[in-house]
């Protein structure tokens, strides 16, 4: 009897073993930008995370990534490198600067899965990853909402058209939390895809971005829909909406927002060309701190250029303009309400 046991215990094992699949991937993304307020430390505006090194070469993301997946397990853990997570991982603990991914996750019903670790976050329509994004550089909202997020979350699928979530947190992109600071972020997705071309999305977050003992809970909303009109045009229509509290305690409110319209049109498979209009206001510098009275009011414009020679090489030039309500940049020692940069970028994936 323990043989047949045992027998049957190995069979169960080949099976699941036959059914696993370790895959291997990478991404290299180097860039040039040049910004015509020529800044002498040769770093874009603060706000900006991605391509924010000024006249010089450097490469913006690199990573290697291993992935694994079973009918019941799956995990993901990556390495990586450039300017993005050196300024976009400045807080976190120097090691972890490094890190792109490391999850594991386990479905524990039908089309239920419980994901923990380091994962890509839950929140808008850009990612650090410049070939997955319909424009070259990133939008403010995308620079000034989590690009990753630590903790656990559970997904359901019921079917093609839905995806549910769930997440528990350890804070606003955080890995390592704010010293002082033991209250969990909270967040939610919901996914609608009604057809094939169309994706609709909500997302939320709850926490507390400060030590618990000035605590201001942050909440927040993430609402965006991608439209494939046509084979060839596609639209992405996004808003953001944030709220936190101005005191602990208090009921009163400090606001932000953002509106995002971004257009692509490919006139082939090789070529294609997208266009942007953002608007970023934060008057209560929530999010985006000035020296000058008055918050942030930033418009957005950018038009970027794609050519793909290759299935897996992209190159990309994009001219981009920011147009303040303030003198919130710098050229020389003038303040100025405007700020333009041309940004080139050659990716290759495998």
């Amino acid at each position: 009897m323990m043989g047949a046991v045992s027998a049957l215990a190995l069979n169960a094992t080949a099976q699941e073993t036959k059914k696993s699949k370790i895959t291997f991937s990478g991404y290299v993304e180097a860039y040039y930008t040049f910004d015509l307020n020529g800044p002498a430390n040769h770093t874009r505006p603060g706000f900006v995370y991605n391509y924010n090194r000024h006249n010089e070469l450097n490469v913006n993301l690199a990573y290697l990534k291993a992935n694994y997946t079973s009918d019941r397990i799956r995990a993901n853990f990556g390495l990586m490198a450039g300017t993005y997570p050196q300024y976009n991982l400045a807080s976190e603990q120097e090691l972890m600067r490094h890190n792109y991914e490391a999850n594991v996750g386990v479905r524990i019903g039908g089309n239920v899965w419980l994901d923990a670790g380091i994962m890509p976050s839950h929140i808008g329509w850009e990612s650090a990853v410049g070939k997955d994004c319909p424009t070259l550089t990133r939008s403010i909202t995308a620079d000034n909402t989590p690009y990753y997020e630590a903790g656990a979350r559970i997904i359901w699928t019921p079917n093609e058209k839905w995806s549910l979530a769930a997440m528990y947190l350890n804070g606003w992109q955080r890995v390592k939390r704010v010293d002082g600071n033991q209250t969990p972020g909270f967040g939610t997705q919901i996914t609608f895809k009604p057809s094939s071309g169309v994706t609709l999305n909500w997302s939320t977050f709850v926490g507390n971005d400060k030590p618990d003992s000035v605590r201001q809970m942050r909440y927040f909303n993430d609402v965006y829909g991608i439209f494939n009109i046509t084979d060839k045009l596609s639209l992405t229509a996004g808003f953001d909406y944030g709220l936190e509290q101005k005191k602990k305690g208090k009921s009163d409110l400090n606001n932000w927002y953002s509106p995002v319209l971004i257009a692509r049109y490919a006139f082939t498979n090789k070529i294609a060309l997208a266009g942007r209009y953002e608007y970023y206001q934060d008057d209560d510098e929530v999010i985006i701190a000035t020296d000058v009275p008055g918050g942030f009011r930033t418009s957005g414009y950018s038009l970027n250029v794609d050519v793909a020679p290759a299935d897996n090489v992209l190159f990309r030039v994009e001219g981009k303009l920011y147009d303040s309500k303030d003198k919130v940049f710098v050229k020389d020692i003038e303040r100025k309400t405007s700020n333009v940069a041309i940004t080139a970028s050659l990716a290759v994936s495998f």
